[in-house]
């Protein structure tokens, strides 16, 4: 029996590969988690009020697709760049869908290193960059420490370390949370949290309008640092000064204002974001 044309266009519309199936997770990362514009004139003004002068090389640690590392060179004519990833599979996506939409000439400033951040060797730079919380895979006191010790070497004199971290007390709960970009959902899922060790494992998913997701697009298994923590091993590894700047509060709406400014206290946040400068 020859199937109808009704039949056959169902199971057409059911071959159809679904918006999760068709999405790429590094797209949607950058997306829906990165505001690199903002991060690249935050950490080029942040260097120019402590150093006063204008910085022009720059590490980006655990740069996975290089977006930062990019919008760097592209944002300064005097500007270099050394990104550095152990994945081979996410440098190739960046130079695929990052890089190639650099002009040639703002390319040639930006160098790709798959490499362990722990081991890497390149010349040193005015400032070195460990974002996005990566550096929280390292779970121990003694491995955490050696890899600032080899962030310090690989400063300039007079360079700068900037990290970021997040904390509150809704950074210990197991928790969802969802922030709507249109043509997909981003989903931030805190898994597991183990106060003994303090470990933690986090996921991103995504999805969409179709019904279909994108689930575990990203995980991550860290060690929740504290800042305390942070600081006291920034110094142990021969950093002499550490900074902590966390955002101000709109006053109209009670949410952050974008504007991060040295703090010598916060306060007790749910959730907040901050940024460490570390000075040798």
């Amino acid at each position: 029996m020859n199937p109808t044309r009704e039949t056959t266009q169902s199971s057409r519309r059911r071959r159809l590969p679904t918006l999760a199936e068709r999405a790429d997770r590094y797209a949607l990362y950058q997306r829906s988690v990165q505001d690199v514009a903002w991060e690249m004139h935050f950490v080029e003004q942040t260097f120019r009020a402590l150093r006063k002068r204008a910085p022009q090389k720059l590490r980006e640690d655990f740069c996975g697709t290089a977006l930062a590392a990019c919008e760097w060179v592209r944002c300064g004519r005097r500007h270099q760049a050394i990104g550095v990833d152990i994945d081979p599979a996410v440098l190739a996506w960046g130079r695929q869908h990052n890089v190639a939409r650099l002009a040639p000439r703002i390319a040639s400033r930006l160098h790709l290193l798959q490499a362990d951040v722990l081991k890497v060797r390149v010349p040193l730079v005015d400032i070195i960059l460990a974002f996005n919380f990566s550096y929280w895979v390292f779970k121990e006191r003694a491995l955490l420490r050696e890899y600032f010790r080899q962030v310090r070497q690989g400063l300039a004199a007079d360079g700068i370390f900037m990290l970021d971290a997040y904390g509150g007390y809704d950074a210990f709960r197991e928790m969802r949370e969802r922030e709507d970009f249109g043509r997909f959902t981003y989903i931030w899922e805190q898994a597991t949290y183990e106060p003994v060790s303090g470990q933690t494992s986090c996921h991103i998913h995504f999805s969409f309008p179709d019904g279909s997701r994108l689930k575990r697009a990203f995980s991550y298994h860290w060690r929740l640092w504290t800042l305390p923590e942070l600081r006291e091993l920034l110094t142990e590894a021969g950093f002499e000064k550490t900074t902590v700047y966390f955002e101000g509060t709109d006053e109209k709406t009670g949410q952050g204002n974008g504007v991060f400014q040295p703090a010598m206290r916060g306060e007790a946040d749910p959730a907040w974001v901050a940024y460490l400068v570390a000075q040798p």
